[in-house]
C-alpha cells in the first residue's frame, strides 16, 4: 500500500504537536524546579519538597481518568481547550506565596490534573488525524514533541533557576501555557463517531471500562514496567552523576537522549507500520536493557553519554512504538479511552518508580539497581511477547 496520498504533516497535525510541546516543556521544567522552590519559601523538608514534585503526577492520573470517560462524547476539541484553560490558571496558581506547603501542594495537584485532561485531548486528537495506514509513524512524530519537552524542559529549568527568580520562572510558564491556549484556538477537527445510546435505554451502572479500555491493559501493563527503568534515570541521574563525578557530562544527558530519538524515530514508526510492532519493540527492548547495563559501569563522560544514545533509541521508541499498539488494538471509537489508559500506567511507572525505587538504591547501590532493571526490562520483553508480540503478525495482516 502506498502512503503518499495519505498527508500527514497537516496545520493542524502541527499545531497540535506543538501544543503538546508546550505543556509537556513546562510539566518538566517545573519539575526540577519546584524542589528547590519548596525548600527555599516554604523550608520544607526533603521528603515534602519531593511530595511537591510527585502529587503532580496524581493530578494528571486524575485529569487523564476523567478526559478519557468524557472525551468521546463531549469532543477532543472542546475537552482540549477546557484543559488548557484550566492550565492556564493553575500554572498561575504559583504566584500565591501564602498557605505554606499545604497550598503548593494543592497547587500541584490541580496543575496536574489539567495537564492530564490537556495532553489526553491532543493525543487523542493525533489519534483522530493521523491517516490509519501511517498510524505509528504518525504517533512517533508527534511523540518527538514530547521527547523534545522532556529534554528542553529540565534544561531550561536549570538554567533559569540559576539565572532568574521564581516568579520569573512562573511567569514565563504562564505565557507558554497561554501560547498553547491562543494556537489551540485554530485547531479543526471532527468529533470522532460514537455511538449513542438511546433515549430509553437504562443507565448504565459504573464500570472499570467506562475509565479503561480493556483491549489496551496489555500494552499498559507493559508501559509501567520499561517505564520504571526511564523513572530511575530521570529523578537520580544527577545523583549518580555527583556519585561518579559525572556531573559536567550529566548535564548533556537528556539533550543526547533527545537527538538520538529524534534520528531513530521517523525511519522506526515508518517499519512498525509496515512491519509490524515487533519489528521495533523486540529490538528497542534489548537496546533500553543494554543502554540501562551500560549506565550501571559508567565512570567516564563518553560511556554516560553513550548510554544516552542507546537509551534514547530504545526507551524512546518503545514508548511511541506502545502508544501506537494501544490504538491499533482499539476500536476507533474507543481511542480517548485507550490513549488514557496508556498514560495513566506511563504516568504512574514515572511518578511512582523514583517513590519505590528510593527505597532499592540506598541498599545496593546506582550500579546495582541499573543493572537490575536492565533484567527487568528483558523480563518486560519477555511479557510482551505473551500478552501481544505473538499476535502482532496477524493484527499487522489486518490492519492491511
Amino acid at each position: 500500500m502506498s502512503h503518499t496520498k495519505d498527508k500527514l504533516w497537516t496545520k493542524d497535525f502541527i499545531i497540535v504537536s506543538l501544543m503538546n510541546f508546550i505543556v509537556i516543556l513546562i510539566f518538566y521544567l517545573l519539575m526540577v524546579t519546584i524542589a528547590s522552590f519548596a525548600k527555599n519559601e516554604y523550608d520544607a523538608t526533603t521528603s515534602q519538597a519531593g511530595l511537591a514534585t510527585g502529587i503532580y503526577i496524581v493530578g494528571t492520573l486524575v485529569g487523564r481518568l476523567f478526559a478519557g470517560r468524557v472525551i468521546n462524547n463531549v469532543g477532543a476539541r472542546k475537552i482540549m481547550m477546557i484543559g488548557l484553560a484550566a492550565f492556564i490558571i493553575t500554572t498561575a496558581l504559583y504566584f500565591v506565596h501564602s498557605g505554606g506547603i499545604t497550598m503548593l501542594l494543592i497547587f500541584r495537584l490541580v496543575n496536574g490534573v489539567a495537564a492530564g485532561v490537556a495532553s489526553t485531548a491532543t493525543s487523542t486528537i493525533i489519534a483522530q488525524i493521523i491517516p490509519s495506514a501511517r498510524k505509528a509513524e504518525g504517533i512517533g512524530y508527534f511523540s518527538m514533541s514530547t521527547t523534545l519537552g522532556t529534554a528542553i524542559g529540565p534544561f531550561l529549568g536549570i538554567m533559569l533557576g540559576r539565572l532568574v527568580s521564581y516568579n520569573t520562572i512562573f511567569l514565563f510558564c504562564v505565557i507558554l501555557a497561554a501560547l498553547a491556549f491562543i494556537i489551540g484556538l485554530t485547531v479543526r477537527v471532527q468529533k470522532a463517531s460514537v455511538l449513542q445510546p438511546a433515549a430509553d435505554a437504562p443507565k448504565v451502572k459504573f464500570s472499570l471500562k467506562q475509565y479503561i479500555e480493556p483491549n489496551a491493559i496489555p500494552i499498559a501493563i507493559i508501559t509501567f514496567l520499561m517505564s520504571l527503568g526511564y523513572a530511575a534515570i530521570l529523578s537520580f541521574i544527577s545523583f549518580f552523576a555527583e556519585e561518579r563525578d559525572l556531573v559536567a557530562a550529566a548535564s548533556f544527558f537528556f539533550l543526547v537522549y533527545a537527538v538520538a530519538i529524534l534520528v531513530t524515530r521517523p525511519f522506526s514508526g515508518r517499519l512498525m507500520d509496515t512491519k509490524g510492532s515487533n519489528a521495533i519493540m523486540v529490538p528497542c527492548f534489548i537496546l533500553f536493557a543494554a543502554g540501562l547495563a551500560i549506565l550501571s559501569v559508567t565512570h567516564s563522560g563518553f560511556l554516560l553519554l553513550l548510554a544516552a544514545v542507546i537509551i534514547g533509541a530504545g526507551y524512546g521508541n518503545l514508548q511511541s512504538g506502545a502508544q501506537a499498539i494501544a490504538l491499533k488494538v482499539t476500536p476507533g471509537a474507543r481511542a480517548g479511552l485507550a490513549t488514557s489508559t496508556f498514560f495513566i500506567a506511563l504516568d504512574a511507572g514515572l511518578g511512582f518508580g523514583p517513590y519505590i525505587l528510593g527505597f532499592v538504591e540506598p541498599i545496593f547501590g546506582f550500579g546495582t539497581l541499573y543493572i537490575g532493571l536492565a533484567v527487568l526490562i528483558l523480563v518486560t520483553l519477555v511479557l510482551y511477547m505473551l500478552l501481544h508480540g505473538r499476535k502482532d503478525k496477524e493484527l499487522t495482516a489486518q490492519a492491511y
